[in-house]
């Protein structure tokens, strides 16, 4: 007995040396300090970095810096730019680039162009030293970048840049540290700039051209080994970022640059993204934080006057500066208070790449053990400093809706917005599932809706049966990516009036269907059982045809017909194309008129949305294959067509799905019929059959419809 109370007892020695408990110890940290500090109104960040003060070597020396927590510690760093890079919206930055570039300037220069004379006039420190630690000025970490994304404001605009001038000014900060090194080692000549340029480009060419190929294909050739595809996304971060370390600068570098590289393959609302974000932000950026923590040591201020002057006059630059350079921008580009706090807060934050610089200037002894202190105190007060800065910023976004960052997709008239899929065959679920998933609006607290129609007949218990146990799988589906998926199997004599009567109980926005492929859903819906569709119900219907997986698209291609913006569901539908976009990453080309362009720009404007579609002015309908010469096969075609009778319906309209199917085959495509104003009067009499009506009434839709069938029943032969 007693040997086992001494063998307790020494496993709870200090520091901890059993890795079990050290990373049960870790954990139960990462799990309490954020609940604890939330009731006090304090961010998590704030809890986790305070905790790695008390338990670390300055601290109470629970727990010592060794290569485990070295590496959880790099792991999180390099998770925090991989995240930032990732979630960062390409066609934001491609659109706000000047104004990344100006804020990265102006965050760069300016705490620079204060620190040089403070740090050299003030407190005596000769070039060298004063330049290498005003440097360290220009730099910041995305401490607090965790929080915009988990209060779901990521893309705002303002957070666009800021990200965006991360890898501006780390980067030249990262280029000036070498500089410095190669000064005082005298080894600045011709040769470390030509080493240095060589570098870089050949992990440029990589990272952008080589590994978006690789990814492409590893995520088109192994689509349905999705739990390899996070394994495969941290592999390609931990090689760029020792890509990025041969090349000559930092690998939060080339985590950031990873981010950017797989940003069009990696939808934001896909599984991929949900587990990439799950495992960040729950246990690597944590550990991160604390490791940060772990790094202060607060006894520094018993170390003389010297020590307390120099850390004040550093944490005085490094917010001034920051705070400047966020007024500036707020000046030259217009943005609000709320903005302006936001900027300041991400960029003040000072950590992994500050210490870096200055563990590399003092091994070096460029610069003293008081700059030394006194940036290890400046760490902890700016990033306590940016997180509640952050924090109160965010919230005021928020809470304020500011007017310039009002995004009509997610606006309160489309929380409650409701998504059918309905099928015949479940085994063609998932495609338009992932579709649903995309396309829905992110504050809808309503489940997508899948639904199988059983005929009424003897077997028609078995079936409901069979049909629900196979749908389970799309729960599933539809729970990795934290959405809800409510399946709906009912018995009706036909399948369209189902369809019809389910839409009107769950007061459905959006109808999704399969393509008209044999034995798929359409089957039993040829000509006039598939215009009753159109006819009773009067709302967004896309027929879909995803035989390929979303990343091999490198462009949506827009088909519009005149007088499309005339339609009630035109905003709808233009709304649902922009998410697609925005989520996929990739351009758009618009085939349309000059008054349907007019009215799309008109919408982006009036509702501030970033959307700058490429245009091509098409007219001439009856011959519509002259459209295949600007088509290739990785574009993804959205066509508009229309109901009989409406406004922007014309004859052109009744061949559509045959060309489409034959000429196009190969491509992704979705046909969409916008909502209309009122349902047809069939609706009011579901129970009467509708075949002898249909059949005197040649449906144009149909007859395209049957072509299709027609083509493949002789190819059968």
């Amino acid at each position: 007995m007693n040997d086992f109370f001494k063998h307790f007892i020494h496993e709870f020695q200090l520091p901890l040396q059993n890795p079990v408990l050290i990373f049960s110890l870790i954990l139960f940290i990462i799990l309490l300090s954020p609940i604890i500090l939330k009731k006090l109104n304090i961010p998590g960040i704030i809890g986790l970095i305070i905790s790695g003060v008390i338990i670390g070597p300055h601290g109470f020396n629970v727990l010592e810096k060794n290569s485990a927590v070295d590496l959880f510690s790099t792991i999180g760093l390099l998770y925090i730019m991989f995240i930032a890079g990732l979630e960062l919206d390409i066609n934001e930055f491609r659109a706000n680039k000047n104004k990344s570039f100006l804020f990265g300037f102006l965050t760069f220069i300016i705490p620079l162009g204060i620190g040089f004379p403070v740090c050299h006039y003030l407190l005596g420190y000769d070039v060298n030293a004063s330049f290498l630690t005003a440097s360290m000025f220009s730099t910041h970490t995305l401490v607090a970048y965790p929080i915009v994304s988990k209060l779901g404001i990521a893309k705002n605009q303002a957070v666009a840049i800021t990200v965006g001038a991360t890898v501006l000014t780390d980067t030249a900060v990262l280029i000036i540290l070498a500089i410095i090194m190669g000064n005082h080692a005298g080894t600045l000549n011709s040769d470390f700039w030509i080493r240095l340029l060589v570098s870089l480009s050949i992990f440029s060419v990589i990272m952008f051209l080589l590994v978006p190929r690789i990814a492409k294909w590893f995520f088109r050739e192994l689509e349905s080994e999705r739990h390899s595809h996070y394994i495969f996304v941290l592999a390609v971060v931990f090689f760029a970022a020792f890509l990025a370390e041969v090349a000559g600068v930092e690998p939060i570098i080339g985590a950031f640059v990873a981010g950017l590289a797989l940003n069009k393959l990696i939808p934001h609302s896909s599984a991929l993204m949900n587990r990439i974000e799950f495992m960040g932000n729950s246990l690597f950026i944590p550990f991160f934080l604390i490791s940060v923590g772990m790094i202060v040591d607060v006894s520094v201020i018993t170390h003389g006057p010297a020590a307390l002057i120099v850390a004040g006059t550093l944490i005085a630059v490094a917010l001034s500066g920051k705070w400047l350079a966020a007024w500036f921008t707020q000046l030259f580009l217009k943005y609000s208070k709320a903005q302006r706090q936001l900027i300041f807060g991400l960029s003040s934050s000072h950590a992994a790449a500050t210490l870096a610089i200055i563990l590399v200037g003092f091994r070096a002894n460029i610069i003293d053990e008081n700059i030394l202190n006194g940036t290890i105190i400046l760490i902890l007060v700016t990033c306590v400093f940016s997180s509640f800065a952050t924090e109160k910023a965010s919230k005021k976004i928020l809470l304020n809706k500011e007017k310039n960052e009002i995004d009509i997709l997610e606006s309160s008239v489309m929380n409650s917005e409701q998504i059918l899929i309905p099928t015949a065959n479940v085994e063609t679920v998932d495609k338009i599932l992932d579709l649903a998933i995309l396309i829905k609006d992110k504050k809808s607290a309503n489940p997508v809706t899948i639904l199988t129609v059983v005929p009424n007949d003897e077997t028609a218990e078995k079936n409901i049966i069979l049909s629900k146990n196979k749908l389970e799988k799309y729960i599933q589906q539809a729970s990795a990516t934290e959405n809800k998926v409510n399946t709906v199997t009912t018995i009706d004599h036909n399948v369209s009036s189902g369809i019809s009567r389910i839409t009107r109980e769950i007061l459905a926005d959006y109808i999704l269907l399969g393509w008209p492929h044999k034995n798929g859903i359409l089957e039993n819906l040829i000509s006039d059982k598939f215009e009753n569709i159109l006819t009773k119900i009067n709302k967004n219907i896309f027929i879909t045809h995803l035989s390929k997986p979303f990343v091999y698209n490198k462009r949506i291609v827009v088909i519009i017909p005149a007088l499309a913006e005339l339609e009630i569901g035109f905003n709808a539908w233009l709304k649902k194309l922009i998410y697609l976009s925005q989520e996929l990453s990739i351009p758009v080309l618009i085939f349309g008129s000059n008054k349907t362009y007019t009215s799309i720009q008109q919408f982006c404007t009036l509702n501030k949305i970033n959307f700058i579609p490429s245009f091509k002015e098409f007219s001439n309908w009856e011959d519509f294959l002259i459209l295949s010469r600007n088509i290739v096969k990785t574009d993804l075609l959205f066509f508009v067509s229309s109901r009989k009778g409406t406004m922007s319906y014309n004859s052109f309209l009744e061949n559509i799905p045959y060309k489409l199917e034959k000429y196009f085959d190969e491509n992704n495509k979705i046909i969409i019929y916008p909502e209309q104003n009122n349902a047809y009067q069939e609706n009011e009499y579901d129970g009467i059959p509708l075949a002898p009506i249909a059949k005197g009434i040649e449906s144009s839709i149909g007859k395209g419809i049957d072509l299709i069938f027609k083509k493949k029943k002789d190819g059968d032969k």
